[in-house]
């Protein structure tokens, strides 16, 4: 084996070729603070998506919530029409308030 004449010619020749490195994967990594700064980016967007994700849901929560109590009042009304066929209109209101007031203690 011949040695090398100066440090930029190749051993074997290829000297068009770049000059080869040790191969070492850590070299080119980012500093900790630039990770530190990544990840503090990173946990706020996360934490404003949660936020708008959260605040979405109580929003369509809200309106299934009006949805149900709109359902509920029909249902309601449409009972009392109904005892009101059958019955006089003093004693549905008297019905009506005394299951108001049992709904109230319940609760």
């Amino acid at each position: 084996m011949s040695a090398l004449t100066a440090p930029s010619l190749r051993q074997n020749g290829k000297q068009w070729h770049s000059s080869r490195t040790a191969f070492r994967p850590t070299s080119k990594l980012t500093s900790y603070t630039s990770r530190v700064l990544a990840q503090k980016s990173a946990a706020a967007t996360k934490a404003k998506e949660r936020e708008l994700k959260a605040e979405k849901e109580e929003e369509r929560q809200r309106r299934i919530q009006g949805i149900k109590d709109r359902r509920a009042a029909k249902e309601e009304k449409e009972r009392y029409e109904k005892m009101a066929e059958k019955m006089h209109r003093k004693r549905v209101e008297r019905v009506r308030r005394r299951e108001k007031r049992n709904k109230l203690l319940k609760s």
